[in-house]
């Protein structure tokens, strides 16, 4: 039966990545199959799961997503290995708001019942951490708050007094302390971490964090005290034979997928083929749909002016009147062009006759609902479904024959359009997740069929 654990933290940059990257890596190492799985709706870190285990990671979001939906998405992909581990996001608490569980780490713990490991960012702090660690293990007694992790220690003195400090709740077990080790920190750029496609040395500081965690832990405890997972059978269906070939974007630029998009894509009926606007001249032949995804288009952008040939294919691609999905930065590279913070103009496909400009600060984060106003390919009129929004770019111009197809709710209430249709191309800075509405994967692969 396969096994399970949610690392959590008290809040961000505690070291939660680091030490679910080290974990998964050295119980790989061990021969044991190893599921990654992200609380929230990040991209970079379930990339850098899958760089870890050698197995795609899926995100599991109690806001984005139904409960029963995590609980299938967890069960397909947690059975048949040994042991999942699940990266949490933020503080263990924080979720959608001030006063509500939905997105939390918590929350999602008790969706699936899988014990919490809490990372504590230890530095500077002796009994107190003892204080910190009560608040959070009886905050919601519906949680299984079960052991904690010290992380940032300074000495295997500082380690033996946090775990002394507590003795006073034994409800909560100490696994351990992971000293301070200054270069073992992941690089970081204005969206969070680098990606694993531009991270570098990647094999290296993967090794280095299990190095780290299998000299500090005893990881065959940690592995025997974790409960079998208990989650009921589950029954999916079948798939349609993949008969229609959609071509996706994947390289360094555009490399933000939910994997659940994609399965539900392949469950339709759709071949996904992966294309690099970087490095390809050509799109893959008999395409009859494209799906551009997000990633970090300005980073690469003089690369992806750099080859006009992919942008000219493309943009007569998008001009044949076949389906074209577009998210954020998949969005703005069909625009124009893009401007750098330099000022530097840089052309994109110009489907789109919007420019979009980076900035210094974020222009947009948070949970989105969208709704469609009219018919698409994703759906008809009135149509629902769940995703998150987090740019630097600001849209500029306007283009008389786009039609604006989304009403988009952010978690205050406040509605704003957000979804561009021109020539059967629908761009968006909204990332969906089609777990919230699996139809409008199925709607997508049937138009690109039609």
């Amino acid at each position: 039966m396969p096994k399970a654990i949610i690392i959590a933290g008290t809040s961000s940059g505690c070291g939660k990545t680091s030490v679910a990257l080290g974990l998964m890596k050295a119980f790989a190492r061990k021969k044991l199959s190893v599921q990654g799985f992200k609380s929230g709706p990040d991209f970079i870190d379930p990339g850098l799961h899958r760089m870890a285990t050698g197995l795609p990671s899926h995100n599991l979001d109690g806001w984005m997503l139904p409960a029963e939906e995590i609980r299938r998405i967890f069960r397909r992909n947690n059975e048949g290995c040994d042991l999942s581990i699940i990266e949490g996001a933020m503080g263990l608490f924080d979720g959608i708001g001030a006063n509500r569980e939905e997105g939390s780490t918590a929350q999602l713990a008790k969706i699936l019942d899988v014990p919490v490991l809490l990372v504590v960012n230890a530095r500077g702090m002796a009994r107190s951490a003892a204080a910190l660690v009560k608040g959070y293990a009886e905050f919601d007694p519906d949680l299984r708050l079960e052991s904690v992790l010290f992380n940032m220690t300074g000495s295997p003195t500082h380690g033996r007094i946090l775990a002394q400090a507590l003795e006073v709740l034994p409800s909560v077990h100490v696994f351990g302390s992971l000293p301070r080790v200054s270069d073992l920190q992941l690089p970081s750029r204005h969206l969070g971490l680098v990606t694993a496609e531009d991270l570098d040395r990647r094999e290296e500081r993967l090794n280095a964090l299990a190095d780290w965690v299998e000299n500090a832990l005893d990881l065959d405890s940690l592995y025997k005290s974790l409960p079998d997972c208990t989650l009921p059978t589950l029954n999916d269906g079948g798939s349609k034979m993949p008969e229609i070939r959609i071509g996706y974007a994947r390289d360094r630029a555009f490399c933000f997928y939910y994997e659940e998009n994609l399965r539900l894509l392949r469950q339709a009926g759709a071949e996904l083929v992966p294309f690099s606007p970087l490095q390809d001249a050509h799109l893959p032949p008999a395409l009859r749909g494209l799906y551009l995804g997000g990633g970090y288009p300005e980073l690469h952008a003089r690369e992806l002016a750099a080859n006009e040939t992919m942008r000219t294919k493309i943009r007569d691609f998008c001009l044949s009147g076949k389906p074209v999905y577009a998210e954020c930065g998949g969005f703005m590279y069909l625009m124009r062009s893009i401007v750098s913070r330099a000022g530097q103009d840089l052309p994109m496909v110009g489907v789109f006759d919007f420019t979009c400009s980076m900035q210094g600060r974020h222009q947009a984060l948070g949970y989105r609902e969208v709704e469609l106003t009219g018919s698409c390919f994703l759906g008809q009129a009135g149509a629902k479904a769940r995703g998150h929004e987090f740019h630097y770019s600001v849209l500029h111009g306007a283009d008389p024959g786009v039609t604006d197809i989304y009403n988009v709710v952010d978690r205050s209430g406040h509605t704003a359009k957000g979804g561009f249709l021109k020539n059967n191309c629908l761009g968006s800075y909204v990332h969906l997740h089609f777990g919230s509405n699996p139809a409008m994967a199925a709607h997508f692969v049937e138009a690109c069929g039609a």
